[in-house]
């Protein structure tokens, strides 16, 4: 694919601006400081680019920031690269690209640095009532494998308040759930049933994986990598083996790739059976959520019985994988899909059928198509409201390449079409699957994939979104980076504009139609 022509030319008329071509897909701009607002801001009004991630590297005496952004339409990756000496500051983005505008607040907390004219800096990642200030835990100077003796200064934070009206209220919910929910606080001000504002606060469980991975071995990177969210461990440690494949230029067996994708797509299946279970239990539909965590039961049993593991873990390699698939397993699948499959058809039309189900979630929690290209919202979130996004075809990797798999898109932006992509991606998972396997190609399932030094960006289309996974590493195997880009990161930032507007007791429904993770977030 190549670069679009009037990229380019355009380009060379910034001054300061210098290009280099990473690869055929890959092209990297050095940046000044000064250009970034306005680059952003044509990549993403002009050449309709998406925001991708950023990520921050520390060297002796600077901080080098990387902005990454991709084209759709031409599968081209874009890299804004700036130096930031120590002590200067970056002008922000997130008032053009308000996808980035999380990410800015992150660095600030975790690095330290400052983005002139970004107006809500701090008490996000490190909240000020448990971190001090200027700690800055992910600078080489800190520590991680030390608690820090001193707490912080916001030992008298009381929730943020902007409804001021006369009998308004700020209702928290959360940290602490019932049931197996994860810790995220939602305050919701409200002057009586309908949500005015919500403010989310999330980060609880904050567990620092990019700093545990620097100085580790790229093995144990991929540990990490695998296990920091269980409900997508497969497509996390697939975009990390694929990081260390590009660094070795290590190239995957046909059949493993072939293999990558079953196993990817059987984790997507499941993934959405458990967001549709969690949509019925929210609605009080009791019999419907036992039905589809039955299916959720059965893929669980079908993925220990196909690779010894029910949610994928070890299956991965650098080079390719572990576990194969002999011809009996082949056949399982293909006995035991095309049923799990007619279960999920019928439980749709069930749901269909219960007009007080439907009741509760059509039009509720609705995220237009306008919001979520300004908040760049990925994955069935994305697609539910309109935006035909998704990695697999967009920016592919691996066999997508030659599949080219379909995209099913809504338009309404609420719960009813969120839960009508979640059926429909589950059945065309299941067909992508059955048609692949007749074609699944002889041969090894894993080539050595010698380590070296290098940098790379590797993606994935993962159950929830677009996940980036930038990697560093030395020649000896020892990790200085791991970046770990997730779309639950992307799309929390979102959630509280499909609140706004809903009734209180709606708002545990909205949530369940989002199917986020908060262990994703909280990395």
């Amino acid at each position: 694919m190549s670069t679009p022509k009037t990229l380019p030319e355009w380009l060379q008329s910034i001054p300061g601006l210098q290009l280099h071509k990473r690869s055929e897909q890959w092209l990297q701009l050095l940046c000044p400081a000064e250009q970034l607002p306005e680059l952003t801001r044509h990549l993403v009004e002009e050449e309709e680019a998406e925001f991708a991630t950023l990520l921050v590297e520390e060297s002796a005496d600077a901080l080098t920031v990387h902005y990454f952004f991709y084209l759709p339409s031409t599968g081209n990756l874009l890299e804004l690269k700036v130096e930031a000496p120590t002590g200067t500051e970056l002008p922000a983005i997130s008032d053009t690209v308000h996808a980035a505008d999380w990410h800015e607040r992150e660095a600030w907390d975790l690095y330290g640095l400052r983005f002139s004219g970004h107006p809500f800096l701090g008490d996000f990642v490190l909240h000020d009532d448990d971190w001090p200030e200027g700690l800055d835990p992910m600078r080489r100077r800190f520590d991680g494998s030390h608690r820090p003796d001193l707490h912080g200064s916001g030992v008298d934070w009381a929730p943020p308040r902007l409804l001021q009206e006369e009998g308004a209220m700020v209702f928290p919910v959360g940290p602490v759930w019932g049931d197996f929910n994860e810790s995220g606080l939602w305050l919701l001000e409200t002057p009586g049933e309908q949500i005015r504002y919500l403010h989310t606060r999330l980060f609880y469980k904050y567990r620092g994986v990019e700093k545990i991975a620097e100085g580790r071995t790229v093995d144990q990177g991929l540990l990490l990598a695998e296990r920091f969210a269980g409900a997508s461990a497969f497509a996390h440690a697939w975009a990390y083996c694929q990081a260390l494949e590009q660094i070795a230029a290590c190239p995957v067996p046909t059949r493993a790739q072939q293999l990558r994708i079953v196993f990817a797509e059987l984790e997507r299946i499941r993934h959405h059976a458990a967001n549709i279970a969690e949509i019925a239990g929210s609605t009080a539909l009791s019999v419907a959520k036992a039905l589809a965590q039955g299916i959720v039961e059965d893929l669980l049993r079908l993925s220990a019985r196909l690779c010894g593991h029910r949610y994928f873990f070890g299956v991965l390699t650098p080079g390719g994988l572990r576990e194969d698939l002999d011809e009996s397993k082949i056949k399982l699948l293909r006995q035991t899909l095309p049923e799990l499959n007619q279960r999920m058809q019928q439980l749709e039309k069930q749901l269909e059928n219960s007009s007080s189900f439907l009741d509760r979630i059509e039009e509720m929690g609705t995220l237009d198509n306008e919001l979520a290209r300004i908040y760049g919202v990925v994955g069935p979130i994305a697609r539910a409201s309109g935006r035909s996004i998704d990695l697999r075809r967009n920016l592919p990797y691996g066999q997508y390449v030659f599949l080219s798999p379909d995209i099913p898109v809504e338009q309404e932006g609420d719960g009813y079409a969120r839960l009508r992509i979640f059926f429909a991606e589950s059945r065309i998972s299941v067909k992508i699957i059955l048609e692949l396997l007749p074609f699944i190609a002889d041969g090894p399932i894993q080539t050595p994939c010698p380590i070296q030094e290098g940098h790379a960006l590797s993606w994935v289309e993962a159950p929830s979104g677009a996940t980036f996974h930038w990697l560093r590493c030395t020649g000896d195997g020892t990790i200085t980076r791991l970046r770990l880009g997730t779309p639950g990161f992307r799309n929390w930032h979102a959630f509280e504009r499909a609140i706004e507007g809903a009734a209180f007791q709606d708002f545990p429904i909205i949530l369940a139609t989002w199917g986020l993770s908060i262990a994703e977030n909280d990395r």
